[in-house]
């Protein structure tokens, strides 16, 4: 693949927590030169990022990150701040221990209540793959389906491990059809990105767009 094809998949992202705002502006020139999908960025630089870029980029952040153990308002706050400085995406972590209790009913109904709060803005929703047993993978496949989320995403890249081409292939076997993969975790080649796509993936989470320039 051209390397412009291939950053076009790309969330460029950086959610350290130490993130300055000068890597931060840095992150958004290089999205903007490289015409990436997005930056994905902490919610605390959304509204200074869009007074100085604008509709220049597209902006994602993330909610419940990287836990997703808050309370379900306390995602719906975080969401409905984020859209009200600016966020054009939202990327959340799935409340895991619901998943380990056995309740996917709760994080279906939460992801549910994300994405109304989200209306026609894009819901990614994060399982976070390197917790879950492949039934509990499968499980949240229907749940994201049912919920009418955009993408499931694998990781935060906070957790134990990261992507896999694994499961995403098993994401595109038991995903409804209007949902998407976004694979995210460890990416950090061109031949990683490139296996990706072609696995399936619509969107990749990098920080390391820079090696296909």
């Amino acid at each position: 693949m051209d390397k412009r094809e291939i950053a076009h998949y790309i969330d460029h992202t950086l959610l350290k927590p130490v993130a300055t705002w000068e890597q931060i502006d840095e992150l958004c020139k290089e999205a903007i030169e490289y015409e990436t999908a997005s930056v994905c960025i902490p919610p605390n630089y959304i509204a200074r990022v869009k007074a100085k870029y604008g509709d220049k980029l597209t902006v994602a952040t993330v909610i419940g990150f990287p836990l997703g153990y808050e309370a379900t308002g306390v995602k719906q706050a975080e969401c409905e701040t984020a859209l009200e400085d600016g966020a054009d995406e939202i990327d959340m972590v799935i409340d895991i221990t619901a998943v380990k209790n056995g309740d996917i009913a709760s994080v279906t109904k939460e992801i549910c209540s994300i994405k109304k709060i989200c209306g026609d803005h894009i819901l990614k929703v994060i399982v976070e793959t390197c917790y879950l047993t492949k039934e509990e993978k499968i499980a949240l496949c229907g749940a994201v389906t049912e919920a009418g989320a955009d993408y499931i995403k694998t990781s935060t890249g906070f957790g134990t491990a990261g992507a896999t081409i694994e499961d995403v292939k098993l994401f595109k076997e038991h995903i409804g059809p209007g949902v998407r993969i976004k694979a995210a975790g460890g990416i950090r080649t061109r031949e990683d990105m490139e296996a990706y796509i072609e696995a399936g993936c619509d969107r990749i989470g990098c920080s390391s767009t820079k090696v296909l320039f």
